[in-house]
């Protein structure tokens, strides 16, 4: 009996120990699993009823989609955008570290013209939320597609360029699209811009009210 009291009394601090030890690394697993934002009972109907294969709905499933992103997907689907470019939003943005949740950009992009190629683009560099509105813009204002082009890679390549707001007010004040462009490319500002579009404004609006003497047979 003295042998395994002995025994206990060696052991058990040493137990107590390992006991403690592991308790902590299960905990710190479970924190780290809860912050990983697995999201293991997500439902996927909604995008069966939708439209998507349920090949594409194995895919978003590895990709371990939340259900607010399954409803983005919805809405994206409904618009007309494929599978293969939901799967590839939700992936780049994964990549960058965030959940997707710019379906409204995505289908505004798509609604003036832009095809999936160019919204992955914009996706690709996480910008879809902050280009979009000017992207769609541009359309609105009738560029060219060469001119939306080239000024949707300056956005894209973080390149000074003006606003959408202010190319339409330029040309509104009759400048063509080179001449918008020649000022773009020599590093125009909005600021600058739209102290043209006053004096341009101005100058248009006093054209020909100058006063002018009208010669008259003079009286006998």
């Amino acid at each position: 009996m003295r042998l395994f009291s002995k025994i206990d009394v060696q052991v058990g601090p040493r137990a107590a120990r390992l006991r403690a030890a592991l308790l902590a690394i299960a905990a710190a697993a479970l924190l780290s699993s809860a912050g990983c934002g697995h999201h293991p009972m997500t439902d996927y109907r909604p995008l069966l009823k939708a439209g998507m294969s349920s090949a594409s709905i194995e895919q978003l499933k590895k990709l371990d989609a939340s259900d607010a992103e399954t409803l983005q997907l919805v809405s994206a689907k409904q618009a007309g955008i494929s599978d293969d470019t939901c799967v590839a939003l939700v992936t780049t943005a994964h990549q960058n570290r965030r959940t997707f949740t710019s379906a409204d950009a995505v289908n505004s992009l798509a609604g003036a013209g832009f095809g999936e190629p160019q919204i992955l683009e914009i996706a690709r560099v996480d910008k879809l939320d902050t280009i979009s509105g000017d992207a769609v813009t541009l359309r609105l204002i009738g560029l060219s597609d060469s001119t939306v082009q080239n000024l949707l890679q300056r956005h894209l390549l973080d390149q000074p360029t003006l606003s959408s707001g202010e190319i339409a007010r330029l040309k509104n004040t009759g400048l063509t699209e080179a001449q918008v462009m020649e000022r773009i490319n020599q590093g125009m500002t909005d600021e600058q811009a739209e102290k043209e579009v006053l004096a341009r404004t101005t100058a248009r609006n006093h054209y020909g009210t100058g006063f002018t003497h009208i010669r008259g047979r003079r009286p006998r």
